[in-house]
């Protein structure tokens, strides 16, 4: 079971080293997990796992491997709603002192305690409060909350047990990992990353100069002398150019929170977005609709939109190969008499600085593969997800 673990971790892209599984083995041998299927959740996942990014990736591989060996202390949502009794808490804390008072040196055989709390999860069927055999609130039984023994398994209530199984079926931790497609807020902390300041802006000088102030004032005796700077401006300058439409449809909201990203992400010196479909052709669109006529010239760009715009492509890439060699590939408008693959190669040489980002990327055996590796030859590609779209932006600002 547990090298399937292990082979499962790896599988679903979890790099642990050999040392790191050798000391989980360890921890196991010292009985740091004791029998409890939840404690070894825990303490596998804090040995195994670097990142809070790689914990859904941990609770999948978890699952699949330990779902079926889950054990009898893993505790059902019946029994943790009997034992809510929340509005007992103070009186319940009052008869904890009393009793604990009482049992100070009590030896707790937590063996027996667990063998016992097995075999009343397994036999109790209704509730109980009070007494001194079943799980319940307010008893003297070693399982239960807010009872009077000392020791034992505390299930439910403000700290209650929680089942590893309940951790992992919330898949609370989907949201960390950094392989998943993003959303709009992930989208706006990576476009805070294109930022190339300037000041030599030909914009008067209305921000004070703290670290110049504080010079002039030194100088001069320690009277005030106050000393204003050109504001540091964002330099940079984006061009967006998004596939819209045919197998871009089911990415239609994820191409609106980056365009909506992009765009509350005021501080660039400007912004420009233009569309295609599959492949930049003679004409780019103004809107995603696509509509003929509702565009502007290639060409017009390359005269109109300079060399530094740093130039973020979105795109499937999936077409046939026709679609990107023919010059009479494009089925939506005019192509000039040049095919795709020209098209791109123009962009290449007009733009310094280019990537290509993919929502999905093709499969061994996709048909549109061939499109997608010849593009992927002309640009730097990355997936449309966290990590991706990190490395996308530090690709744009790296000055080589």
């Amino acid at each position: 079971m547990f090298i399937q673990f292990f082979e499962t971790l790896r599988q679903k892209g979890l790099h642990v080293t050999l040392g790191e599984w050798l000391t989980l083995q360890e921890a196991l041998d010292k009985g740091y997990c004791g029998s409890s299927l939840t404690q070894f959740y825990y303490v596998a996942r804090m040995i195994l796992v670097k990142s809070e990014t790689d914990y859904d990736k941990y609770d999948m591989a978890f699952d699949e491997c330990f779902r079926a060996a889950e054990r009898e202390t893993e505790v059902g949502a019946q029994m943790l709603r009997w034992l809510d009794k929340s509005d007992m808490i103070a009186l319940a804390h009052e008869q904890a002192r009393e009793h604990l008072n009482k049992t100070e040196d009590l030896q707790i055989d937590k063996d027996d305690v667990e063998e016992k709390f097995k075999a009343r999860l397994k036999d109790q069927n209704e509730e109980h409060n009070g007494g001194s055999f079943w799980i319940g609130t307010m008893g003297k039984t070693s399982f239960g909350n807010m009872g009077g023994n000392v020791g034992g398994v505390r299930v439910g209530g403000q700290t209650g047990y929680q089942s590893a199984f309940s951790v992992v079926g919330a898949r609370k931790y989907r949201d960390f990992r950094d392989d998943r497609v993003i959303d709009n807020r992930q989208f706006q902390m990576a476009f805070r990353k294109l930022r190339q300041f300037s000041s030599r802006l030909d914009i008067p000088e209305t921000e004070l100069d703290i670290g110049g102030t504080v010079d002039k004032t030194c100088n001069n005796g320690g009277c005030l002398q106050i000393v204003m700077q050109k504001p540091r401006k964002n330099a940079v300058k984006l061009l967006l150019l998004m596939d819209s439409g045919g197998t871009m449809i089911p990415y239609s909201t994820l191409l609106n929170d980056l365009f909506q990203a992009v765009h509350k992400s005021n501080h660039y010196k400007d912004v420009k977005a233009y569309y295609f479909h599959n492949c930049i052709y003679s004409k780019l669109y103004k809107t995603p609709e696509c509509e003929n006529g509702d565009w502007v010239d290639t060409e017009w760009m390359f005269r109109n939109v300079d060399s530094d715009y740093k130039v973020i492509i979105v795109g499937d890439a999936a077409m046939a190969p026709e679609e990107l060699y023919s010059d009479t590939g494009n089925y939506r408008g005019p192509n000039g008499g040049l095919s795709g693959y020209e098209w791109l190669k123009l962009i290449k040489r007009h733009y310094k600085k280019v990537v290509w980002l993919n929502p999905k990327m093709a499969p061994g055996k996709a048909p549109w593969r061939e499109a997608e590796t010849a593009i992927k030859e002309m640009f730097p590609m990355f997936k449309l997800t966290v990590d991706g779209l990190n490395r996308a932006m530090t690709k744009l600002m790296v000055n080589r």
